[in-house]
């Protein structure tokens, strides 16, 4: 056969097999012949093993098409460039289906025998590509999950705001926060953050969620170190040994105003004063997940009216602006003491477009 029949012969598979699902048409075209992997290795294949690999392509992308951008043709060798678009709506290859429309771009050899099949291939398209726009599907799903764990509503008590903001810096994270409805009115305050970034954050996370919503269901503890010290342990065995959890957990008896609290490694929560002072709330104890049988110092304040606590992850002291200025703990601090409520310390002071990515809340004591 010609160079130009081989030709015709490739764009007869691209248009009837790729394009029209006439796998029939596969067994003209091939034998046994040698596919030569996108790895390096190579396979016998068949033409049975053609119709399959059509086929999954054809339920992974039920409309999709092909197109033959140019071709060329030398001794008993053709070489196409081809594209192909698709809406993604199956399983392809481990590829997770997103339901949007997809753009391949590939290259493929044939090596044409004298009768016109083929006998042996080179196949090279950007699975890369699909891989990816999959996996940011899989993070938007995971993203939605996480989400939905995340408090829906805020607590109300009569003579206090409690208000909150979360901006993960990725799809998912390890940044967290919660309430805990206690016994006699007391209100459980949990803010944490998994160490790293992405789907292991979360998948951690998610654990320490759970276990400190199980021990403070089954203790109704007004402990805030004895929770901290019931999740740590099961943490230490159920996490990998390089990832803890940091956690600062607080009671709040709204009735007295009386705010009792420990501290997992995490950043140390503000309490601003009526003079404009930010106080530390400070408490040692060790992150979650590192070291069995930690014990967690429990302290406690108490909120006059009109005086406001601060809880935060590290997102927001390591925020940069788009000038490279970290954002760091005196300008916190200073802005804690300037803003003399805690609306103002989310709208007007802490949240700058395009500088942070953190997760923080904080509750006010009114008059």
């Amino acid at each position: 056969m010609s160079t130009e029949g081989d030709k015709d012969m490739f764009r007869r598979y691209v248009e009837e097999v790729t394009n029209q699902g006439n796998l029939a048409l596969a067994d003209e075209i091939f034998d046994r012949y040698l596919a030569h992997q996108p790895d390096g290795s190579v396979l016998e294949r068949s033409s049975e093993d053609a119709r399959r690999f059509m086929g999954e392509f054809h339920s992974a992308f039920p409309d999709f098409h092909a197109t033959i951008e140019d071709q060329i043709a030398e001794g008993d060798k053709v070489l196409t460039r081809w594209r192909m678009r698709g809406t993604h709506e199956g399983e392809f290859r481990g590829s997770t289906p997103t339901g949007k429309k997809a753009e391949i771009n590939g290259i493929g050899i044939f090596r044409f025998y004298h009768e016109g099949k083929v006998i042996e291939s080179w196949d090279s398209y950007d699975q890369l590509n699909l891989m990816r726009q999959s996996i940011e599907q899989e993070l938007r799903t995971a993203r939605l999950i996480q989400q939905a764990l995340l408090p829906k509503d805020l607590p109300r008590f009569d003579g206090w705001n409690i208000v909150h903001h979360y901006q993960p810096a990725r799809e998912v994270g390890g940044d967290f926060y919660d309430f805990l409805e206690l016994p006699d009115g007391r209100l459980g305050l949990v803010v944490g953050d998994a160490t790293g970034h992405g789907m292991p954050a979360a998948l951690v996370m998610t654990s320490a969620r759970s276990m400190l919503r199980a021990v403070t269901q089954a203790l109704g503890s007004s402990s805030p170190g004895d929770v901290l010290g019931r999740v740590n342990d099961p943490l230490v065995t159920d996490i990998p040994p390089n990832m803890f959890v940091t956690c600062f957990y607080s009671i709040l008896d709204p009735k007295s105003g009386r705010l009792r609290y420990a501290n997992a490694g995490h950043d140390m929560a503000y309490l601003r004063r009526h003079n404009g002072d930010a106080e530390k709330l400070r408490a040692r104890g060790m992150p979650l997940g590192l070291v069995p049988g930690m014990g967690y110092e429990e302290k406690e304040r108490v909120l006059d009216a009109g005086e406001v606590a601060l809880f935060y992850s590290d997102g927001l002291v390591e925020a940069h602006d788009p000038k490279g200025r970290v954002f760091g703990f005196p300008r916190l601090r200073s802005l804690i003491a300037e803003r003399g409520d805690e609306q103002s310390l989310i709208t007007g002071g802490l949240t700058p477009r395009g500088a942070l990515h953190l997760h923080w809340g904080g509750l006010g004591a009114r008059g």
